[in-house]
């Protein structure tokens, strides 16, 4: 994935799949990963059936009591992940997940708790609003997460993309918004 081999992804993703246990961790997340590779496909169809398939793998899965366990999926890590895949699809419905993932995971604005899943998110956010023609707010979220110092190097490209959606709309936060990704990159 984060090399933007989507296909062997999905590849992978279905062999890991076929391995693995039923309502095991590795079975809901190598489906997601599936319908994320797909996304970025543009092979909606098929998105769309993975996602599906994951919402019904984590709808009567327990929220656990350590859900900072990066192996371990759950409803919420499913409603996170359905925002991404969504907004990789270029699906509007994607805000609803995006902006339901920063209120589970920062209720009072306090991001300590989750830093990088709330920059991801943040971003996932900026993603849906190009598509809604938010130019404003998708700056906005996207400073944000960019600020956080939470996003990491395999999420750059998805701040880059909103940045160039501004630049061609000669919005003047794309300086900004500029500055704050070349200082994210020259603090790594």
């Amino acid at each position: 994935m984060t090399d933007g081999n989507y296909l062997l992804a999905v590849e992978l993703s279905q062999a890991a799949q076929r391995l693995a246990p039923q309502g095991s961790s590795v079975l809901i997340q190598s489906t997601m990963q599936e319908g994320r590779a797909r996304a970025r496909l543009g092979q909606h169809e098929a998105t769309y059936a993975a996602v599906t398939r994951v919402h019904g793998y984590v709808s009567n899965l327990p929220r656990p009591t350590r859900p900072e366990h990066h192996y371990r999926y759950d409803p919420d890590k499913a409603i996170a992940y359905t925002a991404t895949t969504l907004a990789w699809a270029g699906d509007p419905a994607a805000e609803t997940y995006a902006r339901e993932t920063i209120t589970r995971l920062a209720p009072s604005g306090d991001t300590s708790t989750w830093p990088r899943r709330v920059a991801s998110a943040k971003l996932d956010l900026a993603l849906t609003l190009l598509i809604t023609d938010q130019f404003d707010e998708a700056c906005h979220a996207t400073q944000q997460a960019l600020e956080s110092g939470r996003v990491v190097p395999s999420n750059r490209w998805r701040a880059a993309e909103v940045i160039k959606a501004v630049e061609q709309k000669h919005m003047p936060e794309a300086t900004e918004l500029k500055e704050a990704y070349q200082q994210l990159e020259n603090a790594q």
